[in-house]
């Protein structure tokens, strides 16, 4: 699967596994951002914001306790931090929020990171930065069975469900005003919520990542009753959010995305959260190799 794509492709380079050490004292980050690591190491915490009900990816699991894609490789990204800092142990401190509180948090230095389905984008890095890409997706809408929207431009005239402040919301409506589509988003604070009225017919479709669609309509009453638009309308590029400015904490992020990359752990990991949805697009995989840094 992705392990033998990637081994094929790095057949002819270096291996991977950064040695760069990153400063975990009282001097901060070496471009004079905010000292994360060292806040971590004193603590002995890391406080990790993620989404409570993004599942594949990121959702709180019958114990309460976080799951999903992203959850686990932030684990790995956990692991690799407590070993920089000396503190193989860290206590994790998970708390869950909508993107805009997520993206707060970070932003204000309550997380550390974020853990979940964020997409990045240029307005969102004026305020937080970026690891390297985690997941590409697509922006889609779910519908009922039997419906007659089949694209976009279908939707005039239709109401659509469609997650307050995310990125899909504003591609969304940027699409429909170019395509000049009359129709009238719906803002919803949970995707649950979303659901809920596309059952209920009190919406024509519910717009968000397709893989985030696909994983409501299983958790739905009827899953048979519920379909999917082919068609994107738009480009996701899932990462992990951090504090802006800290080089040292997003090196010792992305040491540990390429461990998972190029070491065969992403296999495991893209079968048991998404494995049901086939094998890695050719674009996903590309995505999983040039995310890995060379040593």
């Amino acid at each position: 699967m992705v392990k033998t794509i990637l081994a094929a492709l790095l057949i002819t380079a270096s291996a991977i596994g950064a040695t760069a050490s990153a400063q975990v004292g009282g001097q901060g980050s070496p471009n004079g951002g905010p000292n994360t690591l060292g806040k971590i190491k004193a603590a002995k915490t890391i406080n990790v914001a993620y989404s409570a009900d993004s599942l594949p990816f990121s959702f709180t699991g019958p114990d309460k306790a976080p799951l999903g894609f992203s959850i686990d490789l932030c684990k790995r990204v956990i692991a690799q931090i407590g070993r920089t800092v000396g503190e193989p142990n860290l206590t994790v401190n998970w708390m869950a929020g909508s993107v805009s509180e997520r993206l707060q948090m970070v932003a204000t230095g309550r997380a550390d990171l974020d853990c979940a389905n964020t997409t990045q984008t240029q307005s969102r890095l004026a305020h937080v930065d970026f690891s390297n890409l985690i997941f590409i997706d697509g922006g889609g809408l779910l519908v009922k069975s039997g419906s007659t929207i089949n694209q976009v431009s279908d939707l005039a005239g239709k109401k659509i469900a469609v997650l307050k402040g995310t990125t899909t919301e504003a591609r969304l409506a940027e699409v429909l005003r170019l395509r000049l589509v009359n129709a009238g988003l719906v803002p919803v604070n949970d995707a649950a919520a979303g659901l809920a009225m596309l059952e209920a017919g009190t919406v024509d479709a519910l717009a968000s990542d397709k893989v985030k669609l696909v994983g409501l309509a299983i958790q739905a009453k009827e899953p048979a009753k519920l379909a999917l638009v082919a068609e994107d309308f738009s480009i996701e590029p899932y990462a992990l959010a951090l504090p802006r400015n800290d080089s040292a904490l997003r090196l010792e992020v992305n040491k540990a995305l390429t461990q998972v990359y190029a070491g065969g752990d992403i296999e495991s990991i893209f079968a048991q959260w998404l494995g049901k949805l086939g094998r890695p697009t050719g674009l996903l995989s590309a995505m999983f190799l040039l995310n890995s840094i060379p040593e």
